[in-house]
C-alpha cells in the first residue's frame, strides 16, 4: 500500500472535521489491504487498459445527508499514490435522490480499487448523518439534543460519531475516561447509587458524572447525590415529564429507552435535555450512493 501523506487540503479537512488523519489513513490502508490480500484486482488488471482514465461519479439514489466526504477522498488518494483527483460536496450536506455527491478522476484502475472503500465509508457515515437528521427533525427546533453512545462498530468509533455530528446530532462521551456513567451494574457493585456517586466523585473529583436510574425513586437518590446529569432509562412520557419536574434544575436529565421516531415530539414535549439514541451508530441503515463510471474528457 502506498504510504506518502496526505494532501495537506485533505488532512486539513480532516483535522477540522476532528478526525486524525494518521489514523484515517491507517483504517484506509488496513481496507485497501483487505480488498487486494496480498494480490491485485484482476478483474481490473484483465479488462481495463494500464493507461485508461476515467471519471467516477458518486450519485445518491435517495435522500440523505452526506458524511465522510474527506475520508473518501483520502480512499482515492491513497488507493492511488496520489494519481487521483477528488471533488466531493461539504458533509453535512442534504442531497435528493439523482444529486450527484462528487467525482474523483484519474486511472481507471486506480478509480475502481478505491471505489469500494470510499463508498463504504460514504454510505455507512452517511446513514448515520442523515438517521441523525431524521431525530433532529422530529424533536423539534426547541426540543431536546439528540445523543449518540459508545454502541459503534469497534475501530470506527471516531467516524460514526463525527457523522452524527453532520447530521446536527451530539456526542456522548468518546471513552470510557471522558466522563464518569455510573449504570445498574455499577450500581450493584458499589451497594448503591449515592455509594457509587461518592465512590467516583472520592477518586475523579473533577470528573463529569452521570447515573443512569430507572425509577423516580432512584431520580431522587441521583438529585441528592448531586450527579451532574441523569440518564432516565425506559421511562414513559408521562413519568419523564414528572422527572423534569422534580429535577428542578438541579440537574440534566437524558431519557433513554423505549424511544422511536414515532414517539419523539411526545419525548420532547417533556422538557428532558437529550434523547440518547444508540441505534444512530449501530444500527443505521446505509445511504444508498453509487458510483458511476465514464470517460475523461
Amino acid at each position: 500500500m502506498p504510504t506518502e501523506d496526505l494532501p495537506q487540503e485533505i488532512a486539513a479537512e480532516l483535522s477540522r472535521a476532528g478526525l486524525d488523519p494518521a489514523c484515517v489513513v491507517m483504517l484506509i490502508d488496513r481496507a485497501l489491504a483487505e480488498d487486494l490480500d496480498g494480490g491485485v484486482d484482476v478483474t481490473s488488471v484483465a479488462t481495463v487498459p494500464a493507461d485508461q482514465r476515467s471519471v467516477l461519479d458518486l450519485v445518491a439514489k435517495q435522500p440523505g445527508v452526506i458524511a465522510g466526504a474527506p475520508v473518501a477522498a483520502a480512499v482515492f488518494h491513497r488507493a492511488s499514490q496520489g494519481r487521483v483527483r477528488s471533488s466531493l460536496v461539504a458533509d453535512g450536506t442534504s442531497v435528493a435522490a439523482g444529486d450527484l455527491v462528487g467525482s474523483a478522476q484519474g486511472p481507471t484502475r486506480d478509480l475502481l480499487l478505491g471505489e469500494r472503500t470510499a463508498l463504504n465509508v460514504l454510505c455507512q457515515l452517511s446513514g448515520i448523518a442523515s438517521l441523525t437528521r431524521q431525530w433532529v427533525d422530529a424533536l423539534g427546533p426547541d426540543g431536546p439534543r439528540v445523543r449518540d453512545s459508545r454502541k459503534t462498530h469497534p475501530g470506527l468509533r471516531a467516524l460514526e460519531k463525527y457523522a452524527v455530528r453532520c447530521g446536527g446530532g451530539v456526542n456522548h462521551r468518546m471513552s470510557l475516561s471522558d466522563e464518569a456513567l455510573i449504570k445498574d451494574n455499577h450500581v450493584v457493585a458499589a451497594g448503591g447509587v449515592a455509594e457509587a456517586f461518592s465512590a467516583v466523585r472520592a477518586e475523579f473529583p473533577g470528573i463529569r458524572v452521570e447515573i443512569e436510574v430507572d425509577t423516580l425513586e432512584q431520580l431522587d437518590e441521583a438529585l441528592d447525590a448531586g450527579a451532574d446529569l441523569i440518564m432516565i432509562d425506559n421511562l414513559t412520557p408521562a413519568q419523564m415529564g414528572e422527572a423534569v419536574r422534580r429535577a428542578g434544575g438541579r440537574a440534566q436529565l437524558e431519557a433513554s429507552g423505549g424511544l422511536t421516531l414515532a414517539n419523539a415530539r411526545e419525548v420532547s414535549a417533556t422538557g428532558v435535555d437529550f434523547v440518547a439514541v444508540g441505534s444512530l451508530t449501530h444500527s443505521a441503515p446505509a445511504l444508498d450512493i453509487g458510483g458511476d463510471l465514464r470517460d475523461a474528457q
